[in-house]
């Protein structure tokens, strides 16, 4: 199946312009098998999704990171930046001492 193009918005910061997809491929799926997990964001690559969504509570960032390995491996994306991972932290973290170590967690 060809690729579908996705909308896009432009972000501009410090360092420079770059485009995001508008839409997300969500990974907060009830505890699916790594393997059909990785299955999963696989195809959504062929399709065209480059934006995926994931937080630390939904279990899927462990095995988002390595779909996206595979990714790469296969020649499925040219490199880490044509992707935007996007999380969230989660409100228990929410607190001085706890940001830190819980935006390092899913930066792993």
């Amino acid at each position: 199946m060809a690729a579908t193009q996705i909308p896009e918005v432009v972000l501009e910061s410090s360092n420079g312009r770059r485009t995001m997809p508008v839409l997300g491929f969500g990974t907060g799926a009830d505890k699916l098998q790594p393997d059909v997990f990785i299955a999963a964001v696989l195809e959504a690559i062929n399709l065209g999704y480059r934006h995926f969504d994931t937080a630390a509570i939904y279990g899927s960032e462990q095995s988002l990171g390595e779909a996206i390995a595979q990714a790469l491996k296969l020649g499925l994306v040219g490199s880490r930046d044509d992707l935007f991972v996007t999380s969230k932290l989660w409100a228990h973290d929410a607190h001085p001492h706890l940001v830190i170590p819980a935006l390092k967690k899913s930066l792993q």
